[in-house]
């Protein structure tokens, strides 16, 4: 599956919506894909972070915890934490428990999509 990431808010939101519909109407399919669409560039800015992103790109090639990650990234577990938090609220993450032999279990961060595009217009 493919997120795809815009900042062009309602007006891209409901243009998109649109397409769609008559792309369904017609008969033709649609590939299944995850869209977050942000009020504006500034929006989409704040939330992914350069450091959001190396974790993003992070977890795509190896799935680790929280621990794991903020050792990978020579980050403090704290930060990691909060922007784990933060793109699992926006669905670009998600988080699956595992178990660890002798020691419980362990949450796991992995990406939601196998590919992360992202547009904006300025």
């Amino acid at each position: 599956m493919k997120t795809k990431v815009f900042a062009d808010g309602l007006v891209g939101h409901v243009r998109r919506s649109l397409e769609r519909a008559e792309k369904l109407e017609r008969g033709e399919s649609i590939a299944a894909e995850k869209i977050i669409t942000f009020a504006d560039p500034l929006h989409m800015f704040e939330c992914l972070t350069a450091e959001r992103i190396r974790l993003c790109q992070a977890v795509r090639k190896k799935r680790l915890s929280v621990s794991a990650l903020a050792e990978e990234l020579g980050r403090n577990r704290g930060s990691v934490t909060r922007d784990v938090n933060k793109l699992r609220q926006f669905g670009l993450i998600r988080l699956r428990d595992e178990v660890n032999p002798g020691h419980g279990k362990v949450r796991i961060v992995e990406p939601v999509a196998h590919t992360i595009e992202m547009r904006t217009t300025l």
